[in-house]
């Protein structure tokens, strides 16, 4: 999928270093640590060449700094490893990885809008700050958002430049043209240029000449070129040769680079993220994860358990890893949680989330964290790494930035899993609209349509699997984490209204689910941070890092609705970064965003009310039915008879009834303080009920009395005939 320039000969690159050493400096001496300066590296790939040969070059200390005193080079990290095929998976082509330096962070946002320029710019919407890799322009291409940066004019003075803010090796790029459903625009040719002072430019030659590197025939998919030589300099600059012919100069794009240290530079000190936690930051392929899980339950084996709820297309285990201090076993009046992630299998980020907890919770209950060890002890926990084996194989193959926006979004049999479920929201708001709810539909617990549950149906064989779990296993709460944003989306996802792409749809609950979404939203490090630059094109700070799904985009069939309407559990999306597959050397960093907004998520698991419904001989009820006055959506008792109600803090007015008993209400408060409140109810069978179960204890049928009186008419007709 991708493609790579043809390195230059020997020769070529002693041209270039002679003709570096003699550019006359604009501004600055040739000996001053700051300027440009290049030097000839070996032919062979970057990260194969051994440690003693990689010396890189380094600014000219100050004036009375000794050796000694310089800050060490930061280990740079090695090149992304080779997927481990499952046995069932098909052979697919190797994409080229990039070499061992990382992105400079276009994508992530890392790379401040302020530090992207350029020629000209055929609008705002199509400035500089566009430029990123794999940016998104959506449904509408204004002014603002679209979807790469595009030069005022087509010709061979137009250039995209990038301001590293530090010295930096630079030793690739990565391009792609323009992301429009309308327009076709990519750069098939450019230039690479490099400067110190954004003054004095230098280009890579090939030869005598400027070397062109070849780039996209198409608008999607990246194209890699790694340099020639690694070029040491602050600014990098690309000048597009050639272009579509019936397009115009577009461009998006990412850089890879080492940034060198700086000592003298606090800034860029302070601002490197840094993390405690001894967790294993890397991409891990399947077989891999699966390793992992095991040395997880190795280590902490009281609390943990693997299982998994079935296969995918192509045969891989659907794995998930459970966290409680009685694995395996429902315990009464515990709640159940889970997280999910990989829907999407491009969307790798949340899968490598999860794998970090699951390290962190284990590391910290055996280090005694009061926290964790409460959480784990009061709380059933379920985490599924990879719904979506299949397409995080093919992204993985494709690696962190040459699988483009959607390589291995899909299962292997083409279905999106996020929008694979059955439709329930239809059924109960005609239901409502005829006025039936809830006579003849209920307002929870909808039934899945026949059509659905056939063997014809386009149902993915994942979306089986996750179905039938949750209906075993009685979940409160749950996070599916996805990529390519940064916002949680809380129900409902689709839009109510027909003919209509958004619309505000809320649930009955919905005050529950803006705090759940608002409780990651509000703990994450960026989320909510009002001065952080928008993923794509949407700005969700005005309700401070939260969204109700439908008004952002319909979506019918989605995992969060279907939670809602047919279990018990309230389920939310949380989108974890703009970048779907940020490179290995971010995880860290990712995990510092997220890792306490993890842990606060699952916490609320306990809010609202939670108990017991039982007869009069103390024996769980199930399935009884758990209504809440003023709100239109019930819950219903598991097997054993306990239920939690997630509820905001507030004095609620809570029914209990189930088939057979009278119903039993009483007052509920919730407090603001962590932990639900206990709010317990003991039924007493019916009049009706208890004539039946006598009757039954001595052989007998209760009389029906419709059936009764048909009878009795019908003796009335033969007596008068």
């Amino acid at each position: 999928m991708a493609r790579r320039a043809d390195p230059s000969p020997a020769l070529a690159l002693v041209l270039l270093a002679v003709s570096l050493a003699g550019i006359p400096a604009q501004g600055a001496a040739l000996e001053a640590p700051d300027y440009y300066v290049q030097e000839v590296w070996s032919r062979e790939p970057y990260d194969e060449r051994p440690g003693p040969e990689l010396e890189p070059f380094s600014p000219a200390l100050p004036e009375g700094t000794e050796e000694k005193d310089r800050e060490p080079l930061p280990q740079e990290p090695g090149p992304p490893k080779r997927a481990t095929k499952p046995k069932k998976a098909p052979k697919r082509e190797k994409l080229a990885p990039p070499p061992g330096c990382p992105p400079l962070g276009l994508e992530t946002l890392k790379i401040t809008d302020f530090q992207l320029h350029a020629s000209t710019t055929k609008r705002y919407g199509l400035g500089a700050h566009r430029g990123r890799l794999n940016i998104q322009a959506g449904i509408n291409e204004n002014d603002f958002y679209d979807g790469a940066w595009c030069a005022g004019r087509n010709d061979l003075h137009q250039w995209i430049e990038v301001d590293a803010r530090r010295l930096t090796r630079f030793t690739g790029v990565i391009t792609q043209g323009r992301n429009s459903l309308w327009l076709s625009d990519w750069v098939t040719s450019y230039k690479v240029m490099v400067s110190n002072d954004s003054h004095t430019w230098v280009t890579l030659k090939n030869g005598s000449g400027d070397m062109i590197f070849e780039g996209n025939s198409e608008k999607e998919i990246p194209v890699f070129n790694e340099l020639p030589v690694p070029m040491v300099a602050r600014y990098i600059r690309i000048n597009p040769q050639s272009w579509f012919d019936n397009g115009n100069i577009c461009m998006r794009l990412e850089i890879l680079g080492c940034p060198l240290p700086d000592p003298n530079n606090y800034y860029h000190r302070r601002n490197e993220m840094t993390t405690t936690d001894d967790l294993d930051f890397k991409h891990h392929n399947y077989k891999e994860m699966r390793q992992l899980m095991k040395t997880v339950n190795e280590m902490c084996p009281n609390i943990t358990r693997i299982y998994n709820i079935g296969k995918s297309h192509q045969g891989l285990k659907l794995y998930a890893v459970e966290i409680s201090d009685h694995p395996g076993e429902h315990e009464v009046g515990e709640p159940e949680f889970h997280y999910i992630a990989g829907a999407h299998g491009n969307e790798v980020l949340g899968r490598e989330l999860l794998l970090l907890l699951l390290q962190f919770l284990c590391q910290e209950y055996l280090a005694q964290n009061t926290r964790i060890v409460r959480l784990v002890e009061e709380t059933r926990i379920h985490i599924l790494p990879s719904l979506n084996p299949d397409g995080y194989e093919k992204a993985y193959e494709g690696g962190s930035e040459l699988g483009g926006w959607s390589l291995g979004r899909w299962t292997h049999d083409g279905i999106d899993i996020n929008n694979n479920f059955p439709d329930l929201n239809t059924l109960l708001w005609e239901a409502e609209d005829r006025q039936n709810v809830p006579r003849k539909v209920p307002n929870h617990y909808i039934a899945i349509p026949e059509w659905f549950l056939s063997e014809n149906a386009t149902v993915a064989m994942e979306t089986r699997a996750v179905t039938a779990w949750m209906e075993k296993i009685p979940f409160v709460l749950g996070g599916n984490l996805q990529g390519g944003e940064l916002v949680v989306a809380y129900p409902y996802d689709m839009v109510r209204s027909q003919w209509k792409t958004q619309e505000h749809s809320p649930t009955p609950d919905d005050h529950v689910f803006r705090w759940l979404a608002y409780s990651y939203a509000s703990t994450h490090r960026l989320m909510t941070d009002a001065r952080r630059r928008v993923c794509h094109t949407e700005d969700f700070q005005k309700e401070e890092g939260t969204v109700n799904g439908a008004s952002w985009h319909t979506v019918a069939g989605s995992l969060n609705d279907f939670s809602y309407l047919h279990t018990n559990c309230f389920e939310l999306s949380i989108y974890v970064g703009c970048d779907k597959y940020p490179h290995e050397s971010q995880l860290p960093e990712e995990w510092e965003n997220n890792r306490e907004s993890l842990i606060v998520f699952m916490e609320q698991v306990h809010r609202g009310i939670k108990g017991l419904v039982r007869d009069l001989h103390g024996k769980g009820i199930p399935n009884a039915i758990i209504s809440v006055e003023g709100v239109n959506h019930d819950i219903r008792t598991a097997s054993n008879g306990d239920y939690w109600r997630l509820l905001n803090p507030g004095e609620y007015v809570v029914t209990a009834k189930a088939e057979g008993f009278t119903a039993s209400t009483k007052n509920c408060m919730v407090g603001y303080d962590m932990g639900a409140t206990r709010c317990d109810f003991t039924l007493s069978k019916t009049n009706l009920a208890r004539i039946r179960e006598i009757m039954e204890k001595f052989g007998k049928q209760p009389v029906s009395l419709p059936t009764r009186r048909l009878k009795l008419r019908g003796r009335k007709r033969r007596q008068r005939g």
